[in-house]
């Protein structure tokens, strides 16, 4: 479970990390704005990234303008998310920027603490672009860090003299809570040497295992309760809710139609491979009704974002007749101007081609962005031929 900014940060204060003196401002506690120093930083919150250059994050002087900027941030939509609360901080003059997180790494089994002097910018841009910059330290599950690793993590960061004893207590302290509140992830990003010298969590993402929250009844006190996040979903994940379908959007045009769990994680990874950009993760397997199939396309191609669509079946229990039909029915009675590019194989594979067919001969109008291929058809070319579709469809 994701937590708020805020809401991380006001376990790390309780834990004794450092963070910049500020408060939670929405529409009913303006009088809290009383409380902070100024010149302040106002950042709104919301699970979906990019919050700087979407514009999310401002500064503000005095209390008119602050006032000002978060009247104008709260109810803004970003992602599909509705903005209903900021988090106004006291501004920190920053000398520099650094990275630390600990994690679970699921490739080793084991807890990871990573580090880089190169912070405020996405760790993976970082492991891409310097990857020497990012250094790691592995610990077995349920191990305790001793004080003199956390001194050789923090000696990673090139801290020295006082700011080397602040930066060893910091990672004892953020590996005692990633431990103690049985976290999946516990990250800094940035964390800020000010110019004065001190060390601050200037930003906090911290994800816990929903399923230990019972271990934990502190939690409540801070406000944090188990929640399924659906008032961060967006509309579409609100609507694949209801209809019992798995579906998460994400930030490209590609839209992704797949067979199952499984293949849907590996079109993403193709898609991106190829360069292109998915739109969403899906999961059509287990035989769905062709309602719910029409409601996975519909889902799909009244995204403003996608231009094309990569669907693949390959049928086993999900036969390919039962998919050719609800293809069918939503095109005729929706008739989509976007590409559809996909491929079907498998049970019932002949007479979902014949379903096909009989309909691209009476409706040739509503097929002609639409292509379907046969199991001779590689999948990458499938995806290849879609991604050349959305970037056609984009000039």
């Amino acid at each position: 479970m994701r937590l708020y900014e805020y809401e991380a940060k006001r376990i790390f204060a309780r834990r004794g990390l450092p963070v910049p003196p500020g408060v939670v401002i929405d529409r009913n506690s303006y009088q809290n704005l009383d409380k902070v120093i100024y010149p302040v930083v106002i950042k709104a919150q919301a699970f979906a990234g990019g919050r700087g250059k979407s514009g999310l994050i401002q500064f503000a002087s005095d209390h008119t303008e602050a006032l000002e900027k978060i009247s104008n941030l709260l109810g803004q939509e970003h992602a599909g998310y509705t903005i209903d609360r900021v988090l106004v901080e006291q501004k920190i003059t920053i000398k520099q920027e650094l990275y630390l997180a600990v994690i679970i790494d699921r490739l080793e089994h084991r807890y990871l603490i990573m580090t880089s002097r190169q912070g405020g910018v996405e760790i993976e841009e970082v492991a891409q672009t310097s990857p020497q910059a990012l250094l790691k330290y592995h610990l077995n599950p349920g191990s305790v860090i001793a004080p003199f690793m956390a001194r050789k993590v923090a000696s990673g960061l090139r801290l020295n003299g006082p700011l080397l004893n602040a930066g060893t207590e910091l990672v004892l302290g953020l590996y005692r809570l990633f431990l103690g509140y049985d976290c999946k992830v516990a990250e800094i990003n940035p964390l800020v040497v000010s110019d004065d010298d001190r060390l601050f969590a200037l930003d906090a993402k911290v994800d816990l295992d929903e399923d230990a929250m019972y271990r934990h009844p502190d939690l409540k006190e801070l406000g944090i309760t188990a929640r399924h996040e659906v008032g961060e979903l967006t509309e579409r994940e609100r609507i694949a809710k209801r209809a019992g379908i798995p579906y998460v959007d994400l930030d490209g045009d590609i839209g992704v139609f797949p067979g199952g769990a499984g293949f849907g994680i590996a079109a993403i990874d193709l898609i991106q491979h190829y360069g292109g950009r998915p739109a969403n993760f899906m999961d059509s397997g287990g035989a769905p009704t062709q309602e719910k199939l029409r409601t996975m396309l519909g889902l799909l191609l009244d995204n403003p974002r996608v231009k094309a669509i990569f669907g693949a079946r390959f049928g086993g229990i999900s036969r390919c007749d039962d998919w050719a039909r609800a293809v069918v029915q939503y095109v005729v009675e929706n008739r989509p101007t976007k590409p559809m590019i996909m491929r079907m194989a498998g049970n019932m594979e002949e007479q979902g081609r014949k379903i096909i067919e009989q309909a691209k001969s009476v409706h040739a109008e509503f097929f002609k962005k639409i292509k379907v291929y046969a199991y001779d058809m590689p999948i990458e070319e499938v995806i290849k031929e879609t991604i050349r579709a959305a970037q056609e469809e984009k000039q």
